[in-house]
């Protein structure tokens, strides 16, 4: 190309397509920016992926988001507003435990009337979300440099009940990740924040509410009016986002661009070089934003910043697998009506835990069939990547049998995505291995990395992060 670009963005997943987007939303009308968006695969969308096969429509990453104001105004500016669905906040969630599927508690008084935790295992709770919890010191957190893991936080805090039954389970269906590896404070920044400002859960949630209430912007009316615990998709999937996005784009969008080289030129800005379609493409550009993730990142980095490169290759990517299977609604033992079920290790079951899909988004498997996407492997189970599809899909399907199915039928084999490298994982020095990154950067003015590795995995965490870095973009070009 023969004119510089304002800004190039590497990967067209969620973060750099809502990146793009806000960019050219700017609001400075004097400020006319000439992007371009590469992406190396021959679609949009990174994770996102969205499949359909005659009346079945299933999700193979991301399953559904929480509807944050971010994410919900970016589907509405690109025309996705009449496609939203929202799943029934009171469907009950379950925990496989003891061989029983038990309902999470999901407010106070389910809490005291759960068979899930024990009469000692409430008071214990009770207490320690009260504020009577012993400081976090010791041995293990000296050599810790302070940082507390997941398991030491809620086992101080709610004890070890809490811990093995609800939370730990949880981590596995957001991180697939090790409690006693992934670090409070990276992982779960709200709830550490709460306990630390607050002096207990409870006190840290209710100054927590209050500061929230008063920093509160009014409600955009332009956007749906979501209650807490519902969560999103579209008719057609989480896949419709991405592509509405792109659609947007048009030719500042391109497809197969691998980029093979990455330098600093004498004239303070980028160039990047592309093997694509067309043969090898040269690209100047004033910035560069790469969302791909750490382990892509410090290939690219390897070149320009050897010390940033070796610190973002230690970020863990654990094997995930997504099975899809399908089922007769008449081979299950009870009707399926919830969100779906997790499983704590140590039941005897290898799964992580199964959505029960077409429970939670009615519409999506034809009438009499009930689909089950199921999550296995994860940083407790790496093996999960050595297996084959056969092998995998044999060890869910056992799995289901003994938790959901009241016979042994042969399931309809919708998809098995084994996602080799899935979730990042905030492994204890988390915040130090992105004290050093930010630090490498700064000798690389225009340099931006932008990606669920840094400050949270969730769709909406993505489009909060995108926005946040598109001002900081902003405001650098216009110096």
């Amino acid at each position: 190309m023969t004119h510089v670009l304002d800004s190039l963005i590497v990967g067209a997943g969620i973060s750099g397509l809502s990146l793009a987007h806000s960019l050219l939303r700017n609001p400075n009308p004097q400020l006319s920016l000439n992007i371009l968006v590469s992406e190396h695969q021959g679609r949009v969308g990174g994770n996102i992926t969205t499949v359909s096969q005659g009346e079945f429509l299933w999700e193979e990453g991301p399953n559904s988001f929480s509807p944050t104001p971010e994410l919900l105004k970016l589907a509405v500016e690109v025309g996705l507003k009449s496609e939203f669905v929202f799943a029934d906040r009171k469907l009950p969630r379950y925990v496989y435990w003891n061989s029983q599927l038990m309902p999470v508690p999901m407010s106070p008084p389910a809490l005291l009337s759960t068979k899930l935790l024990s009469p000692g295992g409430k008071l214990r709770a009770l207490t320690g979300a009260l504020g009577f919890v012993r400081p976090a010191m010791g041995q293990a957190l000296s050599q810790q440099n302070g940082e507390e893991t997941i398991s030491q936080f809620f086992e101080r805090h709610l004890g070890s009940e809490v811990l093995k039954r609800l939370v730990e389970p949880f981590v596995s269906g957001v991180y697939a990740g090790d409690p006693q590896q992934l670090e409070i404070s990276s992982a779960f920044a709200r709830v550490a924040r709460m306990a630390y400002s607050g002096g207990g859960l409870v006190a840290g949630a209710v100054l927590s509410r209050g500061q929230n209430k008063s920093s509160r912007s009014p409600a955009d009316p332009s956007i749906p009016q979501t209650k807490r615990g519902e969560l999103g998709s579209f008719r057609q999937g989480i896949g419709a986002l991405p592509n509405a996005i792109a659609q947007q784009l048009g030719d500042q969008l391109k497809l197969n661009w691998q980029l093979t080289r990455l330098e600093r030129t004498e004239n303070q800005t980028y160039r990047a070089e592309f093997s694509t379609p067309d043969g090898v493409q040269q690209v100047e550009t004033r910035t560069v934003v790469l969302t791909t993730p750490a382990y892509v990142t410090a290939e690219i980095l390897k070149p320009l910043q050897l010390q940033v490169s070796q610190t973002l290759t230690e970020i863990p990517y654990p094997p995930v697998a997504c099975v899809v299977l399908a089922y007769p609604v008449s081979a299950f033992k009870q009707k399926l009506t919830g969100f779906g079920n997790l499983v704590p290790r140590g039941q005897g079951i290898r799964t992580l835990g199964t959505i029960w899909t077409s429970s939670l988004f009615p519409g999506r498997a034809p009438q009499g069939w009930q689909v089950l996407t199921s999550y296995i492997g994860g940083a407790t189970d790496p093996e999960i990547g050595e297996l084959e599809d056969d092998q995998i899909v044999e060890a869910v399907h056992q799995d289901l049998r003994r938790i959901l199915l009241k016979e042994d039928i042969s399931p309809k084999v919708l998809a098995v995505h084994l996602w080799k490298r899935a979730i990042p994982q905030y492994n204890l020095g988390h915040q130090q291995r992105l004290q050093q990154v930010n630090e490498g950067l700064e000798a690389m003015p225009g340099l931006y990395l932008c990606s669920n590795y840094i400050d949270g995995v969730a769709l909406g965490d993505c489009v909060r992060r995108s926005i946040g870095q598109a001002n900081e973009i902003l405001s650098f070009l216009d110096q």
